[in-house]
Parts: C-alpha cells; sequence; structure tokens
C-alpha cells in the first residue's frame, strides 16, 4: 500500500509554534521508511556490478516520486563532500526545498533520513535511475504554467489573424 502521508517542509520548531507537530512526526516517519526502502530497493537490486532497472519502481509502490525526491535530495546535501555523486546530481539536489531542521543542541534531524547503508555511488545511480523515469511521467502531464502560455499564444495568434482579416478604414 502506497504511503500518502504529505511532505512537511518545516523544522520541527515551526511545526511546535504552529501546532502542527503531529504532521510533522507523520511525515519525519515516512522520511525515514522511504529511506529504508530505498536502501532495501538497491540492495535487491544490485547484481553483477549493475542496479536493476526494477530497482526504483520497488520503491514506488510505497512512495510518490516526491517523498523519494526529498528523501534524495537531502541525502545529496548531506553527502556534497562525496565524489562519487555526480556533479549533475549535486546541482539538481541543490534546487529542490529542502528544509534545516536542527534541534536545540545544533543538532540537524534530517540526517536520519539520509540513505547511508549503501555505497554513495550506488545512490547516486539510484537518483539517476528515479530522475530519468520521473521525466516521461512528468511529460503526460502538462504544467498549468505550459496550458497557460499555449493558451495565450493561441489567443495572440488568433489576434493577429482578426486583424489582418479587418479591413482598413
Amino acid at each position: 500500500m502506497k504511503d500518502t502521508t504529505p511532505i512537511y517542509f518545516h523544522s520541527a520548531t515551526y511545526a511546535h509554534e504552529h501546532g502542527e507537530l503531529d504532521q510533522y512526526h507523520a511525515s519525519h516517519k515516512a522520511n525515514i521508511a522511504c529511506r529504508e526502502a530505498i536502501e532495501q530497493a538497491i540492495a535487491d537490486n544490485y547484481r553483477d556490478n549493475r542496479l536493476g532497472p526494477a530497482c526504483v519502481q520497488q520503491v514506488l509502490q510505497q512512495f510518490d516520486y516526491g517523498r523519494i525526491f526529498y528523501v534524495l535530495a537531502n541525502t545529496v546535501r548531506q553527502k556534497d563532500y562525496d565524489g562519487r555523486i555526480s556533479r549533475d546530481n549535486k546541482a539538481w539536489a541543490q534546487m529542490v526545498p529542502v528544509c534545516e531542521d536542527k534541534d536545540g543542541f545544533g543538532y540537524d534531524r534530517s540526517v536520519y533520513f539520509v540513505v547511508d547503508r549503501c555505497n554513495p555511488g550506488l545512490t547516486d545511480l539510484f537518483l539517476s535511475q528515479a530522475r530519468r523515469e520521473c521525466v516521461p511521467a512528468q511529460e503526460q502531464k502538462p504544467s498549468v504554467r505550459d496550458s497557460l502560455n499555449k493558451n495565450a499564444g493561441q489567443q495572440a495568434h488568433s489576434d493577429r489573424t482578426k486583424a489582418k482579416k479587418e479591413p482598413e478604414r
């Protein structure tokens, strides 16, 4: 069964101040479960120095792309120093909004959902595979911005056509 817990994009401090600790804890727990699912999928699908094509699909059975990418972006940011993660994936991770979540002692709570039980190179392969698989899913659903731009373009074209057809006075 797929986890549908919404991602909570704020810190525990913010959640406490706004009475949203239940949402924070549920999201944090789902992030940890997603991390575990990613680690298990990599372990299950790594054979003969290759990451099998079913790896990402195994995690998608439990979580959506949003949660997977949130956990992976957090992981890549935490491992920014690691040369086994591609520059492309590091640049991508900087574009994904991940909340800084420090506790009272300055310790970052987001380390609890860093993919860490497998080689960072395999995590990088998993992320690259997930990003490739996500593109076709995004192409199937046109964005609202694209739809508006397309409609605006069609409107501008029809306005120009009307202007050409109107006789000069």
